[in-house]
């Protein structure tokens, strides 16, 4: 699949902008990208860290920006107002579904437990063949060195089989990522 049959991504980041201004710039970054290849956004839909930043990244480069919130956390005001379509659904595990089934591909940003949590379940999905999309994690800084770490110790210790690469790539940038993703 190339870069131009991709229609949408969805992007797992944190709802923090994390220490590091890196992180940040790495967000603004794979957005424009997106944007400028014509991949739409699936999110969480929050306006706050990173996620607010790769949607306003996509948003300003003329890009299409899809979130979806469970309804608890778009009534503490947490949800993106200005994207071109905002899902509010009842939990947080219909949220994880409706972003899997709108998406082409999965890239994870540097984030908190939660992004932890979502990561780890595209990359179960994938491992037990529900599906083959595309897995990056976009490791600004090695942020996600000490993940590929556990997992080989998982793998090492007889806990899961195979090779992490059939799961999903680590690369250092988004255009890395994007590359790595969907081959010319």
């Amino acid at each position: 699949m190339t870069s131009s049959h991709v229609k949408s991504i969805c992007v797992f980041c944190g709802a923090s902008l994390g220490a590091d201004p890196a992180f940040k710039d790495a967000a603004e970054d794979l957005g424009a990208r997106m944007a400028a290849q014509g991949i739409r956004l699936v999110f969480g839909a929050g306006h706050v860290g990173m996620m607010g930043t790769v949607a306003d990244a996509v948003l300003a480069g003329g890009g299409e920006a899809v979130g979806v919130i469970p309804e608890f956390l778009h009534d503490r005001e947490l949800a993106h107002q200005g994207l071109t379509e905002l899902h509010v659904v009842d939990s947080m595990h219909t949220r994880k579904r409706m972003m899997f089934d709108l998406s082409d591909a999965f890239f994870v940003l540097p984030g908190g437990l939660g992004t932890l949590e979502e990561a780890f379940e595209v990359i179960t999905w994938r491992q037990l063949g529900r599906h083959e999309k595309p897995i990056v994690l976009i490791s600004t800084r090695d942020y996600w060195q000490p993940f590929a770490d556990l997992v080989e110790r998982v793998i090492e210790e007889d806990f899961a089989h195979g090779n992490p690469d059939d799961y999903f790539s680590i690369e250092p940038t988004p255009a890395a990522a994007l590359t790595a993703a969907f081959p010319p």
